[in-house]
């Protein structure tokens, strides 16, 4: 962290550690009512390495140090981990500021995390009023494509005569249909051509994968979202809700779509206490249904408009790869005005290449590297970054058979390893006995006990009121002796 955007060392001038800009959007509406109630909305244009992070934790800090109560407070970040650096840089800021008082209010700031855990907290503390059960189980992406795939097979597509599209498929159309609110076959038309003569068996698919859901009390991360924003739109639920919240801070604006956006407008209907950050120019999460549009709308969707605080000197990086990155976006045909600028100076201007193929451009990236090395450049100091992990395979090889090392960072997720997955599977069929895909993994790990096994044994506890005693009168397998 630089130094003029890094909190000061007592509480007099945390401010002034902030550019011009910075400092706008920090305290931009914290002079009104404590309660927010007058805070006009906020978008907050955060060009690359401008101070995003720093800028929103200064303004929950500075909120909280001008008198507003941090528990009610609601701040959205786009990962968990996101949300627990911002929350130590509140808490770091608070302390400067206040002091000893500090302490117990950045507990009290208890709504930080995000779009899909705070909506999970909503879900069970009003499972009630919506007809739900509270002990809902969520499933993750591999138990929902998991359930996709035992209604796919149990309606006979898994034995069509043409092939008929695979479960991770399947969902993927379902979730963009969900997310986006797009119909169905105008989902199939733009993203997924080669799927659009089954428009019929997909609808039939997805019925039943909503009803399954709801006959074995599970949600997946698109109801999260989906549920949340019914919610809000009923009247009475979303005047309890909304009133929940004085100030509602939202980070990386730019990759919400159209349920994320139509929760904050439900909740914040007038824009009062809503601050939103991001930068229409990374917007990269469109194959997730997130929609570039909610940022670049956001202003004209109030009166007043919101006004537009644009961080646009860069800390991170020199200038001849700034105006490489200038010469880029503004070829954009709509987008926010902004012109990134830094004091840092360079010779070293930035290298566009162009590879023949994935081969080539191991050969290319591998020979750099040996250079670099023959120049005294530590191999620790090299990196190579990918869109997504699978792209390495071809650079991997090739480091490998030139004896060149090499870490690869992120593989396998912890909650993706399969033990961690049985542990959960367990506790998730404890919980909730009507949660299918969790039974079908837990009884799949006791000896002599197949899928079929299990299927027998899941019909008749889902036949029974009492699911756990309706195991007492079944037969155990043969195979599974005393076990």
């Amino acid at each position: 962290m630089n130094s003029e955007t890094s909190p000061a060392s007592n509480s007099d001038d945390y401010l002034s550690r902030l550019n011009d800009a910075q400092r706008q959007a920090v305290t931009h509406g914290t002079g009104v009512s404590p309660g927010g109630a007058d805070s006009p909305p906020l978008l907050v244009i955060a060009g690359a390495g401008s101070g995003k992070t720093n800028t929103l934790a200064h303004r929950v800090a500075h909120l909280v140090a001008s008198g507003a109560d941090p528990r009610r407070i609601l701040l959205l970040t786009f990962s968990r981990r996101a949300s627990v650096e911002m929350t130590r840089r509140v808490e770091r800021i608070c302390k400067t500021v206040l002091g000893d008082k500090a302490g117990p209010l950045a507990d009290a700031r208890a709504w930080a995390g995000t779009f899909h855990s705070i909506g999970a907290r909503l879900l069970r503390e009003y499972a009630q009023q919506i007809g739900m059960d509270p002990a809902f189980s969520i499933h993750d992406r591999e138990d929902s494509a998991d359930l996709m795939n035992l209604i796919r097979h149990d309606l006979g597509f898994s034995k069509t005569e043409k092939r008929f599209p695979g479960k991770g498929t399947c969902l993927a159309i379902y979730s963009r249909v969900v997310n986006s609110g797009a119909p169905l076959a105008d989902v199939l038309l733009k993203h997924y051509p080669w799927c659009a003569g089954w428009e019929a068996q997909l609808k039939q698919l997805f019925a039943g994968y909503v009803t399954a859901k709801q006959e074995q009390g599970v949600l997946d991360y698109d109801d999260l979202l989906l549920c949340w924003a019914q919610m809000v739109s009923d009247p009475v639920l979303v005047a309890d809700i909304g009133s929940k919240w004085d100030h509602v801070l939202v980070d990386e604006y730019q990759d919400t779509n159209r349920l994320q956006a139509e929760i904050l407008l439900g909740m914040k209907p007038y824009g009062r206490g809503l601050t939103v950050v991001g930068d229409d120019a990374q917007s990269i999460y469109a194959f997730r249904a997130a929609t570039v549009r909610n940022i670049l709308d956001f202003p004209g969707q109030f009166i007043p408009e919101a006004r537009v605080v644009t961080l646009d000197r860069n800390y991170r990086s020199t200038k001849p790869i700034l105006d490489a990155a200038n010469a880029v976006i503004v070829e954009a045909a709509e987008r926010f005005t902004k012109d990134l600028w830094t004091k840092r100076q360079s010779d070293e201007l930035p290298r566009l290449v162009t590879i023949w193929d994935d081969t080539a451009q191991a050969n290319y990236i591998a020979d750099r590297v040996l250079e670099e090395r023959e120049a005294r450049t530590p191999m620790k100091q090299q990196a190579v970054l990918f869109r997504a992990s699978h792209h390495s395979g071809t650079l991997e090889v090739e480091l490998t058979r030139r004896n060149i090392p090499f870490v690869k960072f992120r593989g396998l997720k912890f909650l993706d390893s399969a033990h961690v997955k049985d542990v959960l599977a367990l506790l998730r069929f404890a919980q909730n006995p009507r949660d299918r895909i969790a039974g079908f993994r837990v009884l799949q790990l006791l000896p002599g006990v197949g899928p079929g096994s299990a299927r027998r044994v899941l019909d008749t506890m889902g036949e029974s009121a009492h699911p756990f005693e309706a195991l007492k009168d079944m037969k155990a397998p043969q195979r599974s002796g005393e076990a």
